[in-house]
């Protein structure tokens, strides 16, 4: 399974999480004035990559002044970079059998658990409800590491999930992006995704922290092995996955190193691969789950105060890449935290195994990985977004337009994808307004979506006739219109 030089072909003498230089750059970036302070914000805000001592001084800050200036201009580099929309998604499980025995994770080996791999048939139903009850466009698919959810198994689901078509009430559903989070892989096995179709393919290193990581992952176990997970973006891009995701279990080690292992992990990426850094950054918390009593024992716990900080920070650090924020955290935190900087979160979720179909609500620790901070429906998270004044997008066309790889990252650092991410999120809110939407959300919706014409028309007035054009094509029934 694990193959060593696609390892060593990355390294130098060490791997780039230098944990002297990160430590060293937390002591040494303490106590700065508020103008250097305001000098990083500026890089941030022209989109470009913190180094590891400018992120350190903005980690280290102390005055709550100075915080609300960082929080402020967090909000501002999403918005030059994605505009007001938030992209949001399913997670749907395909497989809960594992080899591993992570401590923190409920579907770990040793734990006597519901076991089971969906089968084709069951991941149509699956996605049915996701795709023509619920209306989501975007999942990502969730596999334990086991030979029987192996390569072949992803890929088959992937092609499964991308035949189903259902019909809604003006139009029809389908899912249009299927990212994978699933266990580190070979250059080999990933070409093959490649080749399914895959959309962003996600690796989470839980802890950047080498003696940490080695406590939660058994040595006996694939992921046991620090060095195999940690270079599976530079793999990926090899094998030419134009989108990789990267992340860590906050809670697990202390906040502030691992916001320096996810920007030290960026920028090896964009030093190897020509400036492409990774798409998206995920910041799970811990959270209960089955027989993880580190999970109460921890005293690394991040709170609600130091999650927001440290959303911001990854936000300004990484300017370029989405950010994702899970129905882990609950509405109110979810609130917070999204104006500082996410672009994705989840709704309607479920993270057990089949339990879409089965209209199953309730949480139960023996059926899924960890308990759930938000349950509320798509709909209903839907309309709180649009209430705070965000657009929900279900637009998937950049990947499709080859808006991927090295290309988005040029249009994400100058602004543009921002432009095209506003007129896709309209003509696609209008689509899922008019299928999906009870009456209560499409009245905030149609409130909002003429806030974001009237944008367009004064912003963007090239674009705004053909903006005008598809938006008449989508309220007479056509669908899947893009820029």
């Amino acid at each position: 399974m694990i193959k060593i030089e696609e390892i060593t072909r990355y390294m130098t003498t060490n791997d780039f999480v230098n944990e002297v230089a990160i430590e060293e750059a937390l002591v040494n970036n303490q106590n700065f004035d508020s103008c250097r302070i305001k000098d990083i914000l500026q890089k941030s805000l022209a989109v470009e990559t913190l180094d590891l001592d400018e992120t350190a001084a903005l980690l280290n800050v102390k005055d709550e002044n100075l915080w609300e200036e960082i929080f402020l201009a967090a909000a501002e580099v999403k918005k030059k970079v994605y505009d007001n929309r938030i992209v949001t998604f399913a997670p749907l499980y395909c497989s809960n059998y594992c080899v591993n025995n992570c401590a923190y994770c409920g579907f770990k080996s040793s734990n006597a658990v519901d076991r089971k791999k969906l089968s084709k048939d069951e991941i149509r139903e699956e996605v049915k409800v996701l795709a023509g009850e619920i209306g989501h466009k975007r999942l990502v698919t969730v596999y334990g590491e086991h030979p029987c959810s192996d390569v072949n198994y992803i890929a088959s689901t992937l092609e499964t999930i991308y035949s189903v078509k259902v019909k809604t009430k003006n139009g029809f559903g389908q899912i249009r992006r299927v990212n994978i989070n699933c266990a580190p892989l070979s250059i080999t096995d990933l070409k093959t995704l490649k080749q399914s179709g895959i959309g962003t393919y996600q690796v989470f290193q839980e802890t950047y922290h080498h003696k940490t990581y080695q406590d939660f992952h058994p040595v006996s176990t694939i992921k046991g092995n620090y060095y195999w997970r940690l270079y599976c973006m530079h793999r990926a891009l090899d094998a030419g996955i134009d989108d990789v995701g990267i992340g860590v279990l906050f809670g697990l080690y202390d906040w502030k190193f691992e916001v320096m292992g996810l920007v030290s992990h960026a920028r090896d990426l964009e030093k190897c691969f020509n400036g492409i850094g990774p798409h998206t950054v995920s910041i799970p918390r811990l959270e209960h789950a089955m027989n993880a009593s580190c999970v109460s024992n921890t005293k690394y716990k991040v709170s609600d105060r130091d999650f927001k900080r440290l959303a911001a920070v990854i936000r300004l650090s990484i300017p370029y890449a989405g950010m994702i924020l899970t129905a882990r955290e609950n509405p109110k935190i979810r609130q917070e935290v999204i104006p500082i900087g996410c672009t994705q979160t989840d709704a309607s979720t479920r993270i057990g195994i089949g339990v879409y179909s089965k209209k199953y609500l309730n949480q139960e620790e023996h059926k899924q990985q960890f308990l759930l901070g938000d349950t509320r429906s798509l709909d209903e998270v839907v309309a709180d977004l649009a209430r705070m004044g965000y657009i929900t997008s279900f637009c998937t066309a950049g990947y499709r337009c080859g808006r991927t790889g090295d290309r988005i990252m040029e249009l994400l650092r100058s602004g543009k994808e921002g432009e095209f991410c506003k007129l896709n999120a309209i003509l696609t809110f209008r689509e899922w307004l008019d299928d999906f939407a009870t009456p209560q959300t499409k009245i905030i919706g149609e409130k909002l979506i003429m806030k974001e014409i009237k944008e367009v028309k004064k912003h963007l007035p090239l674009f705004y006739p053909k903006l005008i054009e598809y938006y008449k094509k989508i309220e007479s029934g056509q669908r899947d219109i893009y820029f």
